[in-house]
């Protein structure tokens, strides 16, 4: 049974109401097209917002990269001087007023594009899962659809009942992403694998993690619950203004053997994660809620010596942030 966690439990809530209310997809659209149909009408269509991680705030810093980070990998971002940051933090589903506290506002995001020296950018988008509910677009798109069919009168087992003993993940992925005090104080993990390719041409296989300097601080539930709508939205400026928020950002490294086309599976705790460098966040920009709207961050805007691995679900991802994108922006 999914628990609620990653907006699931809105879901269900909300499932009714979407097998109502949601047209029939047409044959024609691609799934990025017909899972974000679904996410407009279970979220409501909000013009200008996000189909999902609405709710969120635009901040500006820097990248230091590591020593070690230029023995991995040829990418201009780990060599010379830092480089300027774009950040936006969110809070989960397409809902631009959900209470920061709520269960149903995990995962919080966190996506970056760094502006390299070349003049080009490469963006990294990662969220507070530890790993992904499903591998697919189609699975994503799938389990969406299957909420939509299990409503509070739905014989059991229901079509997301069915959905989650079919694939473990969906039911386990949430619970992994809980509310931080602080966007600060949270660790947000790129749930894709990519691939470092250093000067010699070696490959390694690698997921992004951002661990906060001052370490992870999780709230309670309850504590979470009981908390300003609007908290960790509103703490994040004025904290960075007295004193700049800095995470580590770690190369998890693959193993031979290690899945890198499934981000249901994360790899093992033991394996070796390297620095790369550091991202200090130093102020929310003045009008974020201006600011975000141009904002679009694709996994796949990359630099030479990062590349995308065999993982489907970052074109799925790509293809889906493009159609809200374009919705979005009209």
């Amino acid at each position: 049974m999914l628990r609620s966690r990653s907006g699931f439990a809105l879901l269900l809530m909300l499932s009714t109401a979407l097998a109502a209310a949601a047209p029939a997809l047409a044959q024609e659209a691609s799934t990025a097209e017909q899972t974000i149909d679904v996410m407009n009408t279970l979220f409501g269509k909000h013009p200008g917002a996000r189909a999902n991680h609405a709710k969120g705030v635009v901040a500006e810093g820097s990248f230091t990269p590591s020593a070690e980070a230029a023995k991995l990998s040829k990418a201009s971002l780990f060599k010379g001087p830092a480089v300027p940051v774009t950040i936006r933090f969110s809070d989960a589903t397409g809902v631009p007023t959900i209470p920061d506290g709520v269960a149903d506002a995990n995962p919080h995001g966190l996506s970056l594009k760094f502006k390299l020296s070349d003049g080009s950018e490469m963006d990294v988008v990662t969220n507070a899962l530890k790993y992904f509910p499903v591998a697919t677009g189609e699975e994503f798109r799938d389990l969406l659809k299957a909420a939509a069919e299990s409503g509070p009168n739905a014989a059991h087992p229901t079509a997301l009942e069915r959905f989650a003993a079919a694939h473990p993940a969906a039911a386990t992925a949430g619970e992994t992403a809980k509310t931080p005090s602080s966007l600060a104080r949270q660790t947000y993990n790129g749930v894709n694998a990519f691939i470092l390719v250093d000067a010699a041409g070696k490959r390694q296989p690698f997921r992004f993690r951002f661990v906060p300097v001052e370490g992870e601080e999780i709230l309670a539930p309850e504590d979470a619950a009981k908390r300003d709508p609007n908290f960790l939205m509103a703490e994040i400026g004025p904290r960075v203004a007295k004193n700049p928020a800095r995470f580590r950002m770690l190369a998890q490294l693959a193993e031979p053997g290690d899945p890198t086309n499934d981000a249901t599976k994360p790899w093992p705790d033991d394996r070796k994660t390297v620095d790369l460098g550091t991202v200090t966040v130093s102020k929310v920009v003045s009008d974020s809620a201006e600011a975000e709207k141009a904002l679009l961050f694709m996994p796949n805007n990359l630099t030479d010596g990062i590349e995308v691995s065999d993982d489907p679900l970052i074109d799925a991802r790509v293809q889906a942030y493009a159609v809200s994108f374009s919705r979005r922006s009209q």
